[in-house]
């Protein structure tokens, strides 16, 4: 048993909305996947991360449902609380970059997974939606102003494990700059804010603002 810390990631720029995310710092406490997926299934976040080497920025992460080898709200997220350069996933390298109290994580679009990319004619249309039926990752999108390159989005993951809309997806932005080719900024779920841009050799960056919401004390995790 050992506890955890709660962040919001991709805040607006009020520290307001954000994705929760759960962080075990003491990884070693939770050794084993299966334990590890109990846990992330207990806490009910959209993702949850167990840090298993501070000064490396390794780390795993979870959804209630799936392992993940990268993920962008996590990464951005542990980067902020860990204060690392460089972190270490499953999928790969991430690199870290800070700028105006922002958080910037650097990875591959292939790294992310799987999401159907659904584009509509306005914004009001992506506000009015419904959640859809589990079966598929949809990533609902539309312009808001093209030329200044903002989009309003919302997630909805589809897996049935009780996550029915996301509140802010780094990967699935990541994968819209890298099909767009352009830096953009998106505001997704209540108004949450995720910004992005291409890099050269095939990177993306996706970053925002991250405050810590609530610390859970010894005792607070364990596999359910």
């Amino acid at each position: 048993m050992t506890g955890y810390e709660v962040l919001r990631v991709f805040c607006g720029p009020g520290g307001e909305y954000g994705n929760e995310l759960g962080v075990v710092r003491d990884g070693a406490a939770v050794p084993g996947r299966a334990e590890r997926q109990a846990v992330a299934r207990g806490l009910g976040f959209s993702e949850t991360v167990f840090v298993d080497d501070p000064e490396r920025g390794e780390v795993d992460i979870y959804t209630p449902s799936v392992r993940l080898p990268f993920a962008g709200h996590p990464c951005v997220g542990v980067a902020w609380l860990l204060g690392v350069d460089r972190l270490v996933t499953a999928a790969g390298p991430v690199g870290v970059r800070r700028e105006d109290g922002l958080v910037r994580i650097a990875a591959r679009p292939e790294w992310a997974p799987g999401r159907t990319l659904r584009q509509y004619g306005s914004a009001a249309e992506v506000e009015a939606l419904r959640v859809p039926p589990p079966g598929e990752w949809v990533y609902a999108w539309a312009w808001q102003d093209e030329a200044a390159g903002t989009v309003r989005a919302r997630a909805f993951p589809g897996r049935g494990d009780g996550i029915d809309e996301d509140e802010a997806t780094g990967a699935a932005a990541l994968l819209l700059t890298a099909r767009l080719g352009r830096p953009l900024a998106v505001t997704q779920g209540r108004g949450s804010l995720l910004l992005t841009g291409p890099l050269p050799g095939g990177l993306v960056e996706v970053g925002g603002r991250v405050v810590r919401a609530r610390a859970q004390p010894a005792g607070g995790v364990g596999p359910a």
